[in-house]
């Protein structure tokens, strides 16, 4: 086995949820196809587009990405057969079974065929021997209109963990016991401590190996990402980490000034497009609908107030009896005409947060 990124996930499947672990469906809101078409486009997606491929699943994303998009046909790739085995097992253990595992490495022609209306890659081009290859790769197989969602490190957000990993390679250490020995011996206020008292990968050895033994990692300054997606042929949709701006001008330019700082809000995780129409474009009358995930959350027999975790960078609206009942009346598609006025900014902050989606018919 010649990748030595193959090796380490062959060595440690990451990541280590219990099989058991579960999420809810509303939990799962930002991958669904639908929903992401709907916001980028402004349509409906056709059905040819009901493609889903997710590059380096990992152990685990196949399954909240089934629970998104039960009617899709996804393909997971990963290059480490231990990892498709959990993640299929897990799966498995959820009734999940619209996937097809397939073994390969992304960057080899042959792992990936057809096209996709939605690509996941998240966490997985930074570890290539050329990220720029993998994009372009992941890129041609995007269909038209289609959306692609990449996570990524930023130079600042992985700084303490860059200089850790380094110096882990050059004392030679290669386990995660002996890291976590190293780490419990560190001096207060050092910056081994610092990051053991803020990290939360170390409890296992698949999160502690992922986070400072890993053999291969590339980090990015906003404008080289920018650079790398602009390569691939590929448009900025939406930045989607924490407290990112919906206005991707207005967020390049934040993350630009914070870079000067040193600084970083997180890793980079956005959404990418290629030749997506322009959402912005309105017709007389379009429609309103509620994102598919979310149906039974604000169903009548719902007790108690709704939380579901931000997933696009701004903040959830905590749904409480009064919202969800504003919101059951988008289930069926709703003519915006015959909205009142006073409730156009609800409307709107609702489509910020990808709970409500608005289409052309």
């Amino acid at each position: 086995m010649s990748n030595p990124v193959q090796r380490h996930y062959q060595s440690y499947p990451y990541p280590h949820y219990p099989l058991l672990a579960s999420v809810r469906r509303c939990d799962t809101y930002a991958l669904n196809l639908e929903a992401l078409w709907i916001r980028f486009n402004r349509s409906l997606p056709p059905p040819a587009t009901r493609n889903i491929l997710i590059a380096g699943c990992g152990t685990f994303a196949p399954y909240p990405c089934s629970i998104a998009n039960p009617t899709a046909v996804i393909t997971a790739l990963d290059l480490s057969e231990s990892s498709l085995k959990r993640a299929r097992l897990h799966c498995l253990l959820h009734g999940c079974r619209n996937i097809l595992y397939r073994c390969g490495d992304l960057l080899d022609r042959d792992s990936i065929a057809g096209s996709y209306g939605l690509i996941d890659s998240y966490g997985v081009l930074h570890h290539l021997s050329d990220p720029l290859a993998g994009l372009k790769s992941l890129a041609e197989h995007l269909m038209p209109g289609g959306i692609m969602r990449i996570m990524l490190y930023s130079r600042y957000a992985r700084r303490e963990e860059e200089a850790i990993r380094h110096a882990l390679q050059l004392l030679k250490i290669r386990k995660p016991d002996d890291v976590r020995k190293l780490l419990q011996r560190a001096r207060p206020g050092s910056r081994l401590a610092s990051y053991l008292a803020a990290a939360d990968e170390t409890a296992t050895d698949s999160g502690l190996a992922d986070a400072l033994l890993h053999p291969r990692v590339h980090t990015y300054r906003v404008d080289e990402l920018l650079e790398m997606i602009a390569q691939a042929g590929l448009q900025p949709l939406l930045f989607a980490h924490p407290g990112a701006i919906e206005n991707v001008p207005e967020e390049i330019e934040r993350l630009r000034l914070l870079e000067k700082e040193r600084r970083s809000p997180g890793n980079f995780v956005l959404y990418l497009g290629r030749q997506t129409a322009d959402p912005h474009l309105k017709v007389r009358d379009s429609l309103i609908v509620l994102n598919p995930c979310l149906v039974q959350s604000v169903s009548r027999f719902t007790l108690g107030t709704v939380h579901i975790p931000a997933r696009i960078g701004c903040s959830n609206t905590p749904l409480r009896r009064s919202d969800r009942r504003f919101l059951r009346q988008f289930i069926a598609p709703l003519r915006r005409s015959i909205l009142a006025g006073d409730l156009t900014e609800i409307v709107a902050s609702y489509k910020r947060q990808l709970f409500l989606l608005e289409y052309d018919p």
